[in-house]
């Protein structure tokens, strides 16, 4: 299994320009010590007007300067929101290229549907979604090999067109999308594109299922090109200390829980979405699921819920203290999050082997971890876990 970094760009705190740049001088060092510990590839995502969550606006022009300070590590774009009302796929193909001509032929291209408040800033009707995503996925490649191209459907039609520059790995960089239900797993697999599963704190027999549906869809892949990515990665909450000790004092565990608690809220999508996820239940396929809420919603969170690490949520969220070793202990049975000591994430990591997970997207830049904290667990775990994993 490859290990790879994840970056939402993010740091939980007061904004404005000085954290926006701490923020962008961070993620260069970050990738550097990340280039030389041997990580497979860098992934970035695009999101608008969802600060502190994520800075990563302008992820090309992101991918294009950290490549200048790297020599091996790969970029991953995970991904460009999809429809067509946001990025126009010929834009996103010529955007690609060039950054996979200035990478020197590092990047990784996903695809993503979005939803919540992107949708209403765009104006995106949530019904075509899908369909623009499948679209956007088949138009790309066409147009990175073609040297005419065109396209009509209900949806878009774009006039012949050579799509210039094409990118500099060939047939052209690999494929992915970003994956959520059981119908966007077979429909990654149709399409012979790589699956990117974002399920923070799922269990992983939900994520092993989900993996399955996307085997479903490879068995009825009819890819037109001679190169079909069928890898699978997922992305988790990762942070490795010494000790036990020093990772329950390090508030990594309180810093994931804020996560998953700020996303709904910045994104306007019910929270039950992530509390479902928890509990085991996989997301709706219905765009109605992730549409942006018409009004903020009104906590009614049980304080008292059986599920530790619900129960922690709803007290976090409900501005009630959460002591670190509390916070700690309600994700430490949870096999799909990595934090702890280097044996407890070893474990955990090898879980994510046994399971068919090819890529596994370590998230270790969260909510208020300070930058020292990262590098030191970017270390531990490139030191450490990074070349066992490499060679199971």
């Amino acid at each position: 299994m490859i290990l790879d970094v994840f970056s939402e760009l993010q740091k939980a705190g007061p904004g404005g320009p000085e954290a926006e740049r701490s923020v962008l001088l961070e993620a260069i060092e970050q990738a550097r010590l990340a280039d030389a510990l041997g990580y497979g590839c860098w992934w970035t995502v695009e999101h608008h007007g969802a600060a502190p969550f994520s800075y990563s606006s302008a992820p090309e022009i992101v991918v294009a300067v950290l490549a200048q300070h790297t020599k091996r590590l790969r970029f991953g774009h995970s991904g460009v929101l999809a429809p067509f009302r946001i990025n126009h796929p010929l834009r996103v193909a010529e955007r690609a290229a060039v950054t996979d001509i200035l990478s020197g032929g590092r990047l990784e291209l996903g695809l993503a549907r979005s939803g919540g408040s992107e949708w209403d800033t765009f104006g995106v009707a949530p019904e075509s979604s899908r369909a623009e995503l499948r679209e956007a996925l088949q138009m790309i490649p066409a147009m990175w090999t073609r040297e005419a191209f065109r396209w009509e459907s209900e949806h878009l039609r774009v006039p012949e067109r050579n799509v210039v520059p094409k990118p500099l790995q060939k047939p052209h960089p690999p494929l992915w999308q970003t994956c959520t239900s059981p119908e966007s797993f077979e429909m990654a697999g149709e399409l012979g594109v790589g699956a990117l599963a974002t399920t923070l704190l799922s269990p992983l027999a939900t994520l092993r299922a989900l993996l399955d549906h996307y085997e479903r869809g490879l068995a009825r892949c009819r890819p037109a090109g001679r190169f079909p990515n069928a890898q699978r990665a997922v992305f988790t909450f990762v942070h490795c200390a010494e000790t036990r000790r020093e990772a329950v004092e390090s508030g990594a565990a309180e810093a994931a829980l804020w996560f998953v608690n700020a996303a709904p809220r910045v994104f306007q999508v019910p929270r039950r979405i992530w509390i479902d996820a928890i509990r085991g239940e996989f997301q709706s396929n219905d765009p109605a699921a992730t549409r942006a809420l018409a009004a903020a919603e009104v906590p009614d969170d049980d304080l008292d819920d059986p599920v530790p690490v619900i129960r922690a949520l709803n007290r976090q969220r409900a501005g009630l203290p959460l002591d670190p070793e509390e916070a700690f202990a309600a994700l430490e049975p949870m096999e799909s999050v990595v934090i702890g000591d280097v044996e407890s994430c070893r474990k955990k990591m090898e879980a994510f082997a046994r399971i068919g997970v090819d890529r596994l997207m370590c998230l270790m830049a969260f909510g208020a971890l300070p930058q020292a904290r990262v590098l030191s667990s970017l270390r531990l775990v490139g030191e450490r876990l990074l070349p066992e994993l490499a060679r199971a």
